[in-house]
């Protein structure tokens, strides 16, 4: 018995190593990496021409913004339900990303799709007819079916790289979200801005994610 749990002792240890190992190489690749921008590749910057909470910066780059806020804040991943429908500011997962980003350019996310969901209950199925202002703004699904609504629909290729601009929404099948960063890649293609619990939110992975779970959507905020 005891040479059985020295054993397992001996593979958790080895499987902490080896975690380690790993995840200190990634930090350690991701910081090392030389950072572009969309001048490097003669790419002009598309900047709103709405600054809805009048603070003198535009909405795309308030979003921008508001989204690498929480990246360095570095909530943990926690996917809960929560009454009022806030996590704390410790806490989250992709979605809150999201109207984290809003809020920082003065948009009440939660409160624009609980409006469009009672107005237009139909129009999400993930509602089930049942609307629940606690989580439906924290939804990919209502997400992506809102955003559709008030923005203008992109290319889902990252390789068309000047189509995608700092503060564009990006979703990857019905399950995760993100906000595009401004910073680049040698190949032009731009840094993604989540939160899937990694341990850097702001990173060089739009075409891995969307190798193993394809782009679906990528959206800018109407500014009409």
């Amino acid at each position: 018995m005891k040479k059985e749990m020295k054993i397992a002792f001996l593979i958790v240890a080895i499987a902490m190593i080896v975690f380690l190992s790993v995840f200190g190489g990634y930090q350690i690749v991701q910081k090392c990496k030389t950072i572009y921008t969309a001048s490097d590749f003669n790419i002009e910057i598309v900047h709103s021409k709405k600054d809805y909470n009048q603070n003198g910066i535009d909405d795309y780059t308030d979003i921008l913004l508001g989204a690498r806020k929480d990246a360095k804040n570095h909530p943990i991943y926690k996917s809960e339900y929560y009454k009022g429908g806030y996590p704390p500011e410790n806490e989250g997962v992709c979605t809150d990303v999201i109207w984290r980003a809003f809020q920082n350019a003065g948009y009440d996310l939660k409160e624009m799709i609980d409006t469009d969901i009672k107005e237009h209950i139909k129009d999400y199925p993930a509602v089930n007819g049942k609307p629940d202002s606690n989580i439906d703004f924290r939804r990919v699904r209502n997400l992506t079916i809102y955003f559709k609504k008030i923005s203008y629909t992109l290319t889902n290729d990252p390789k068309q790289i000047s189509q995608w601009q700092p503060g564009d929404i990006v979703v990857f099948g019905n399950s995760h979200i993100g906000i595009i960063s401004d910073k680049r890649n040698k190949q032009g293609i731009t840094y993604l801005i989540h939160n899937a619990g990694q341990p850097l939110r702001e990173e060089d992975t739009l075409e891995l994610w969307n190798s193993h779970t394809p782009i679906t959507a990528h959206y800018r905020l109407k500014d009409e």
